[in-house]
């Protein structure tokens, strides 16, 4: 019987309620702005970062956790394995920033939350120095000073091994033509950018299948990869602030900007308005994703559904300007390419995968 997400736990359904309740009830509190001299954008709600407008710029917000990551990284240092937490705090800075990013903010401060069970968690000396040196390096490829954060001890909540990784952001848009609003126009391009791997969405399902191995975290993927799949799943994710801000400085139009987290390539139809985003260059699966889905099984459908497949980003351009936009993100050293474009086709929303006999309708993301 092939895995689902739901089998670890996860459930997008009741998750996505609340966040559209948090919406509706958020939503009645904007009024609140004018006596700080901004004011709510429309259509704000709902994606990645929260806007707030000023005369003549943007102010952005994020608040983004890293989910049980570290627990990959608990297990494979109780094993001999070595210590991930540097990669592990740069995971924590590149699921803030990649959102913020989404609509035209470059990071500015970043916080971190770090919530432990027993303040004994940091005494030991090699992972809490990778923690430190995680985040700030984090920081530094995102362009963003570290401003502080929260060491909360929260015994009876937090089990006295773990810690919970967390963290906020805020970012600004100026001048405000800068800002990335969402116009995508049927005949626009769709240009990914390569992920290191799972980088932060879908380790529950993951650590399922662990448990399942003989070798646990120990076993080799293969399929060409020498690397064990710890260490495959713990490397550090990819930060796209340099490829958002080159492109903002060169001038090239950037239609919408996704980043590819939880509900893996369904979130390429974030966006309200319907269109059909075609994929028609998918790109390889990564031996990664191709050992997930013999061990746990899990199948095709089910691994683009939950999973980045070897996608990190997603930006929509002008097909002109694709090839240019490409070329910008891999002289920024990143691994992209032209990999399908958007069609309107009356009021149908979906995201398809012709090579791959893959088709996911709008009702499959609800997050407004």
């Amino acid at each position: 019987m092939s895995l689902s997400y739901e089998s670890s736990g996860v459930r997008y359904d009741q998750l996505d309620a609340f966040k559209r309740a948090c919406q509706q009830a958020a939503r009645t509190t904007a009024s609140l702005l004018h006596d700080h001299g901004y004011s709510e954008p429309a259509s704000v709600r709902g994606e990645s970062a929260y806007l707030i407008e000023a005369a003549d710029h943007y102010l952005a917000h994020v608040e983004e956790g890293l989910g049980t990551k570290n627990l990959v990284a608990d297990a494979v240092y109780a094993e001999g394995g070595g210590c991930f937490y540097r990669e592990i705090s740069i995971d924590t800075v590149a699921t803030i920033v990649n959102d913020l990013v989404t609509c035209g903010a470059l990071p500015i401060s970043i916080a971190m939350h770090a919530a432990v069970g027993d303040s004994g968690w940091f005494a030991d000396a090699v992972r809490m120095k990778a923690l430190v040196d995680g985040f700030a390096e984090g920081c530094r490829q995102a362009g963003a000073v570290w401003g502080g954060g929260e060491t909360p001890t929260l015994k009876g909540i937090v089990q006295p091994e773990s810690i919970v990784l967390a963290g906020s952001a805020l970012g600004r848009i100026a001048p405000k033509s800068r800002r990335i609003t969402g116009e995508v126009r049927a005949g626009d391009a769709i240009v990914f950018l390569a992920s290191s791997g799972v980088q932060t969405n879908g380790l529950s399902l993951c650590r399922l299948i662990a448990a399942s191995l003989p070798q646990g975290y120990r076993t080799p993927i293969g399929y060409g990869d020498a690397r064990s799949y710890g260490e495959a799943l713990l490397a550090p994710s990819v930060i796209y602030v340099r490829f958002v801000r080159d492109c903002l400085e060169r001038g090239l139009p950037l239609h919408y900007l996704a980043h590819v987290t939880g509900h893996g390539w369904r979130k390429l139809m974030r966006l309200e308005e319907p269109f059909v985003y075609e994929i028609t260059e998918p790109g390889p699966i990564p031996a990664l994703f191709r050992f997930l889905m013999e061990a746990g099984p899990i199948s095709l459908r089910e691994a683009y559904a939950t999973f980045n497949m070897g996608v990190g980003f997603a930006a929509y351009v002008p097909a002109s300007q694709a090839e240019a936009v490409a070329g910008l993100a891999r002289q920024a050293g990143y691994q992209a390419w032209v990999a399908g474009s958007v069609k309107k086709d009356g009021n149908r929303k979906a995201v398809t995968v012709p090579s791959l006999g893959l088709a996911y309708e709008g009702d499959t993301l609800q997050v407004r």
